[in-house]
């Protein structure tokens, strides 16, 4: 195998090297990313939740305190 085509295999291995650090590194960032997303839902579903049962609880015939 000649030198120059050494090189040039060499400097191909090294850019894909690169270039799958950073895919992996963008890949796990976005995954970070993903699960504080996640967790954000999860606790605005609850509070929805808990505000859905605060206001199930008054009966819709009821008089309002200010009447």
């Amino acid at each position: 195998m000649s030198e120059d085509r050494l090189n040039r295999l060499e400097e191909k291995l090294a850019f894909q090297e690169h270039s799958l650090t950073e895919m992996s590194d963008t890949l796990y960032r976005q995954q970070q990313e993903i699960d504080a997303l996640k967790e954000h839902q999860r606790e605005l579903a609850e509070r929805i939740r808990v505000l859905q049962d605060k206001g199930s609880g008054a009966s819709e015939e009821e008089v309002p305190p200010h009447y």
